[in-house]
């Protein structure tokens, strides 16, 4: 009904749908974010990461945070799963999060904004204190008609936001929101020395890396070169706010796996990863990062349904099939499409047969991956993260965790085999 409805009224009335329920949220609940700095961080990856690195700063220098991102919904110390399915979600939802973050008496508010948020209004009568953006890949691309109309829902943040602008400054499009104009805009990044916020002497370990800023030390739990920008990005908001280099290192350090972003659920006598990862470049970097160097790399992947990126899903195959030894390519979140089908199109990437496998049950693929794995290999199953549904035709959704997923089936196996 709701694609019915998309498909017969004109653009400009459902634009216009989008911000009078912007407005009617922000109405209702009394525009809360006038009482509280509002972080907004956008980009195509990193964004929960970032939220949850820059709220342990602020907490470290001994404010109170509110958060919203794709994983939970947080208060100072109580929390809330996000059970909504979208990133960033509807306009009496953020507003209702604001409202409470302003009653719990917090400081700062971090919402996670998105392209899709901000096409929708959802971003409207929210009053934005800074904008960070952490990367720009191309994502979403059918659900805006091309990446420019992609690019331009992000620069929209920007050129709301009046005070902070925070932009990674190796980002091949930084150029895009360096022009929009800003009381302030800092910049972080790895190779462009000339940034604000610059990590230097960076050591990368299987446990996590070290690096410094400005001849702080910093260490972090976080595997990957791509979580080192996220931290840079968190700092970057606290150096924004007047918080020490030195109580920023003292945050990051405490700073443990972040749900469903590379994180380890597994560690002997394989390992297995747990990855959010459903972007091509992200993809690559998530495979580059965990192949191991003896063992063998296990990869488990699908792709999304509703009609979403279509285009990727054979670049998806194609880079399991690039870095892994074995490939199983399973279900993910159809929705309305083919779950076959969607099967199908990714596995059109994979041209080594004999390294494929096509399994239509999740749990299935998953204790494949499990039953192939030997001692010094490495499983990363993609896509979901720590998403607690998979989403099927009509609305319907099955409760599921592949972490939990992962857990349940490796003690069966290990059952079976004492």
């Amino acid at each position: 009904m709701k694609e019915l409805i998309k498909k017969i009224l004109p653009e400009s009335l459902i634009a216009l749908y989008h911000y009078l329920l912007a407005l009617s949220g922000a109405f209702y609940y009394g525009f809360p974010s006038k009482k509280i700095k509002v972080i907004g961080v956008t980009g195509t990856g990193g964004k929960s990461t970032v939220i949850a690195m820059a709220s342990k700063i602020l907490e470290e220098a001994g404010y109170k945070v509110a958060y919203s991102s794709s994983i939970v919904f947080k208060w100072g110390n109580e929390q809330e799963e996000n059970k909504y399915k979208m990133t960033m979600p509807g306009r009496f939802v953020l507003q209702r999060f604001l409202s409470k973050a302003v009653a719990e008496k917090c400081d700062y508010a971090l919402i996670e904004t998105t392209s899709e948020g901000i096409k929708q209004f959802r971003h409207k009568f929210i009053d934005y204190d800074i904008a960070l953006i952490t990367n720009l890949n191309p994502e979403h691309i059918e659900a805006h008609r091309g990446f420019e109309n992609y690019k331009k829902e992000k620069e929209k943040l920007f050129k709301i936001v009046k005070n902070i602008h925070i932009i990674n400054a190796d980002d091949e499009h930084k150029d895009l929101f360096l022009s929009k104009p800003a009381n302030r805009i800092l910049t972080y990044g790895i190779t462009n020395k000339h940034a604000d916020v610059v990590a230097e002497n960076i050591i990368i370990t299987p446990e996590g890396s070290r690096f410094k800023v400005d001849g702080i030390d910093f260490e972090l739990q976080l595997l990957c070169e791509f979580n080192i920008y996220n931290a840079l990005a968190a700092i970057t908001i606290g150096y924004s706010q007047g918080i020490p280099l030195s109580i920023c290192s003292d945050a990051i350090k405490k700073v443990g796996q972040v749900a469903g972003r590379t994180e380890r659920v597994i560690s002997e006598p394989f390992y297995v990863f747990v990855d959010y990862a459903f972007v091509p470049v992200s993809l690559e970097k998530v495979y580059q990062f965990l192949k191991p160097k003896k063992g063998k790399l296990i990869c488990v992947l699908g792709s999304c349904g509703g009609g979403r990126d279509s285009w990727k899903r054979p670049v998806l195959g194609s880079l399991a099939d690039k870095y892994g030894d074995y490939v199983i390519v399973t279900n993910e979140d159809p929705y309305d499409e083919n779950p076959q089908a969607i099967i199908d199109q990714v596995s059109s990437g994979v041209k080594d047969a004999k390294k494929l496998f096509k399994i239509f049950n999740r749990r299935e693929g998953i204790r494949k991956a499990l039953e192939l794995a030997k001692t010094g290999d490495t499983i990363i199953i993609t896509g979901k993260g720590c998403e607690p549904w998979i989403c099927w035709e009509n609305g319907r959704k099955e409760a599921w965790d592949d972490r939990q997923v992962v857990k349940e089936e490796f003690k069966k196996i290990m059952n079976n085999k004492q």
